[in-house]
């Protein structure tokens, strides 16, 4: 293997969206080589709320997978202090954990890196099976942080069993700390309930550049950091469902591409602990980090370019609020989650992960071939053509 490139800060600066993916790992490091590398930089850290622990701004999601053998971008993710990876039990069909731990034996961090996963069972029961067998998948003593996720009903905020489970499991030392993600349209509330328990020590919910002015998001995120509650925000990138390579028509004004942009935003807001991003590539990886290096305040230009990128693309873009477009439906469809399958087959080209998650709801939910989505599309506040979209979910997912 061929001698890493020249990486530094000046370096990723330059990298923008022309970084090439060849030949940019070199010999495999241990972790005091990856996180001490000659000359790098570290991303900067802050503290997980009431955890009170340091984890780095960016994160490194496994919502994409990881390589079975080795991925490079781990590697990559230690040299600049993202020693934090984010999986889950469902995520690249099953095997995000265990691919994430083959790297990590290789290069014997897995005992060093901060490692959260998730359930999507939120019993009692099913959620403590679901924790063990994510030691058994990762190989390892215990997960730094443990999420029920995709939470999108307050029930199982509501249920004591569950707050039981956590506690017990903590006890034993297979978690260190408990939460919940989300990303529905009812963020706000959940984060409002997750503040007023005080066994929750971490959230993870949708917050990107579309939300920021949204008032009451903003008193619940309030709320929540005012419990200690540690947010990371996820799915910042706020993408479009049915505009392929929308991003590529973001205005850009200074050094900042759109999805380095939106990222500053939120790292702007000192609520936040840290965002989390799949970045499927070594080339997103190293823009992100360069953003993240980078201690340079996003200008009003280009917030203004955000501003306008996120007025010119809302019509195609989902809140996940289904309890507005769901009420004016003859029959239980969800529509967020049809638009995020749409977006992972046609913004993401991830045909397979669209069908899994269209498939994992109920048959009643899928049923959209017989339905008209004229009264969703008269309902939606952000006036997204519910019918254009159902008619292209039609054509990709049954």
């Amino acid at each position: 293997m061929t001698e890493p490139p020249d990486i530094s800060r000046r370096r990723l600066l330059s990298l923008g969206g022309a970084a090439s993916t060849a030949g940019l790992v070199g010999p495999l490091l241990s972790p005091a080589e990856a996180w001490a590398a000659p000359g790098s930089d570290k991303v900067p850290r802050r503290k997980l709320g009431k955890t009170g622990q340091d984890v780095p701004i960016l994160l490194l999601g496994g919502g994409a997978g990881f390589d079975r053998k080795f991925d490079p971008r781990i590697v990559e993710a230690l040299r600049y202090g993202v020693d934090y990876v984010d999986a889950a039990r469902s995520y690249a069909g099953g095997t995000c954990e265990a691919h994430a731990a083959n790297t990590l034996d290789r290069i014997k961090a897995k005992d060093k890196v901060w490692i959260t996963t998730k359930s999507k069972d939120h019993s009692p029961a099913g959620f403590e099976q679901n924790v063990n067998e994510s030691l058994k998948q990762l190989r390892r003593g215990f997960v730094n942080l443990y999420f029920l996720h995709q939470v999108n009903d307050p029930s199982p905020l509501d249920d004591k069993e569950v707050f039981k489970v956590a506690e017990k499991l903590k006890k034993a030392g297979k978690i260190k700390y408990f939460g919940f993600s989300c990303h529905d349209g009812n963020v706000a509330e959940l984060l409002e309930k997750a503040a007023q328990r005080p066994a929750i020590d971490v959230v993870m919910f949708r917050y990107n550049f579309r939300q920021y002015g949204d008032k009451k998001l903003n008193q619940a995120i309030d709320a929540a950091h005012k419990a200690k509650i540690g947010l990371i925000a996820m799915k910042t990138q706020g993408s479009e469902a049915g505009i392929r390579d929308a991003w590529k028509k973001f205005e850009k004004t200074g050094k900042w591409n759109k999805h380095q942009a939106v990222l500053k935003a939120v790292w702007e807001d000192e609520r936040i602990s840290a965002a989390v991003s799949a970045m499927d590539n070594l080339t997103s990886l190293r823009q992100n980090i360069a953003a993240a290096l980078n201690k340079e305040k996003l200008g009003v230009f280009d917030r203004e370019s955000i501003r306008r990128y996120a007025d010119a693309t809302r019509a195609y873009a989902c809140d996940g609020c289904d309890h507005i477009c769901g009420a004016a439906l003859p029959a239980p469809i969800k529509v967020g989650t049809a638009m995020r399958c749409v977006m992972y087959h046609d913004v993401y080209e991830q045909p397979d992960k669209a069908r899994a998650v269209w498939n994992e709801l109920p048959a009643s939910a899928r049923g959209i071939s017989s339905v008209d989505f004229t009264p969703a599309n008269h309902a939606c506040p952000n006036g997204v053509d519910v019918v254009s979209h159902m008619r292209r979910a039609q054509e990709i997912l049954t």
